[in-house]
């Protein structure tokens, strides 16, 4: 079929809609009303449909819970594969409206099977998903933790780290920390959450607690909290049609004393001072909260893959979507950075509000082939998780208190309760960037810096490579030998970056970073160092968000 770019989308969509497949708009729910007011919220939501989400049991049936699910699951393949073209191609800027964002008949399946490393959102859930079909709701997590660790497919950010750490000794929740993981806050384990509020419809908590166990293995602090919101988030959306009210409800799981909470509670604001200007959100964000001070590669740099500036973009995508599959996915997508993540979340949230059967048509063009067909890494499709999801949900169901009876299934649903505080880099700032260079005479790397840590950018692996040399090393700070860290030259086992530090005491340092071995056919490529003290430049800590 002639490719479509979004000029023609709308088209598209009349002809659907007029066809009599297209949802219906979820209806506006008003905030939590004082208890003068009760009354007439319980009267609103009697006469919008709607059931006041209160903690008290709710019913479906297989079918509508199933629909729900594979929405779900369909939504986040459809929003990576209509994001993927323009994966960070717009850093610090979002995708002007003359730019079309392309969908097509056949595009899924052309994706799928010529483009398969777009599908780590996919794929890495899936990972979490067959373990807890091989050893049960219970398993343990170093069964997970060693599953991703061992996978075949590339990583990158918290991921990585995170299975370096695994690979080295470093286990669970400490392979997440960030002193062991300068991604801590990157966006990983929320792009990877979506099975966790999947497997626990109506039950946010529920979903909580599978992300406290998954989501430390490679993440900590707001990046963690960007998985517990993401997963809370699904979770509600088997409850209420209403956005607004899933957006907020599902921010309690979150503490409030935490970066991520405010990042999203002023989104929610924002949106509510510019209801018909998303662009206007998105630039309040950016004057927030875009300055990154954790993941190295964002750090003094527009590339943003921060889970609290990406999550903002899911929420403006939901808040101004309105529950419109079409306008959801493309505000998410247009918002930049990680552009094909964020509308596999978004889409994947909206796809379990509306059910399998109600994601508009236009959207679900050449679904139906590529639903067969295993995520590469993986020895499971669409199909498959749509059966698999479904059971680990009854069974999850079960055992927090739910029922099943015939057809119907009785959620016992759950008020949402925010998990444990936590704060990455706590009193840690970047201050400075300094180039290095290898110094082939000495086979060392050496530089000096004042502050209080710093973190040694560089490369280790070729793309792809999957070569058994791992070079040995000794990292000196001050003169005295503080780790001798293995630094892989097979690109899956690679460490993310070559050595870091934060917690020196405040002054001059002198570093070296000795290399005991040398290869003729692998190299050793150096980077930049990120430099950190205990106080930002110029006492600006305004304009890092915090």
């Amino acid at each position: 079929m002639k490719n479509r770019t979004m000029n023609g989308l709308r088209r598209n969509e009349a002809a659907i809609k007029n066809r009599g497949w297209y949802p219906n708009r979820s209806v506006n729910r008003y905030k939590l009303l004082p208890m003068k007011n009760v009354l007439f919220y319980v009267l609103l939501c009697f006469a919008t449909g709607i059931a006041a989400q209160t903690g008290k049991a709710i019913t479906l049936t297989k079918q509508q819970l199933k629909n729900k699910i594979m929405g779900g699951w369909a939504g986040q393949t459809i929003g990576v594969t209509f994001g993927g073209p323009y994966e960070f191609g717009f850093q610090g800027t979002f995708i002007g409206d003359y730019q079309p964002l392309l969908w097509y008949d056949g595009y899924l399946k052309k994706t799928m099977l010529n483009t398969p490393g777009l599908y780590d959102d996919l794929y890495m859930d899936l990972t979490f998903v067959d373990v807890f079909e091989k050893y049960g709701l219970d398993a343990p997590v170093d069964s997970f933790a060693n599953a991703f660790a061992n996978a075949g497919y590339a990583l990158w950010h918290a991921n990585q780290a995170g299975r370096y750490n695994i690979l080295h000794g470093i286990k669970a929740p400490e392979s997440g920390h960030w002193k062991n993981n300068p991604h801590a806050d990157c966006i990983d384990y929320q792009i990877e959450s979506d099975f966790a509020g999947l497997m626990s419809p109506a039950m946010p908590n529920t979903a909580s607690a599978i992300s406290d166990k998954i989501g430390h293995i490679m993440n900590y602090g707001d990046g963690w909290y960007g998985g517990v919101y993401v997963g809370a988030m699904y979770a509600l959306a088997f409850t209420s049609s209403d956005i607004n009210y899933i957006v907020n409800e599902a921010l309690k799981t979150v503490p409030r004393q935490s970066l991520f909470y405010q990042c999203i509670s002023d989104v929610i604001g924002w949106h509510r001072k510019y209801p018909a200007d998303w662009k206007q959100t998105w630039m309040e964000v950016q004057k927030k909260y875009a300055n990154d001070i954790g993941c190295p590669e964002g750090v003094f740099a527009p590339f943003n893959i921060d889970a609290n500036v990406n999550a903002a973009y899911v929420v403006i995508g939901l808040l101004y979507g309105k529950g419109d599959f079409t306008q959801t996915l493309e505000i998410t997508t247009r918002c930049g950075q990680d552009a094909d993540c964020n509308p596999s979340s978004s889409g994947g949230i909206l796809g379990t509000i509306l059910g399998y059967d109600k994601i508009p048509a236009y959207w679900k063009q050449g679904l139906k082939e590529a639903e067969g067909i295993d995520f590469k890494y993986t020895t499971m499709s669409l199909e498959d998780v749509y059966d698999i999801g479904f059971k680990h949900a009854l069974q999850n169901i079960e055992r927090n208190g739910g029922t099943i009876n015939g057809e119907n299934i009785t959620i016992k649903a759950q008020q949402p309760v925010a998990v444990r505080f936590e704060k990455s880099f706590d009193g840690v700032y970047p201050v400075n960037k300094i180039p290095v260079v290898w110094n082939g005479a000495k086979n060392e790397i050496s530089f000096e810096f004042e502050g209080t840590g710093f973190v040694l950018r560089g490369e280790t692996a070729k793309w792809a490579s999957t070569t058994a040399f791992v070079f040995n090393t000794e990292l000196y700070i001050d003169g005295k030998l503080v780790e001798s860290p293995k630094l892989p030259a097979a690109y899956t086992t690679r460490r993310y970056e070559l050595c870091w530090m934060y917690d020196l005491p405040k002054g001059k340092h002198a570093v070296q970073l000795k290399i005991l071995n040398s290869s003729d056919t692998e190299q050793l490529r150096a980077g930049h160092v990120l430099v950190y003290s205990d106080k930002p430049v110029n006492g600006l800590e305004a304009n890092l968000g915090r």
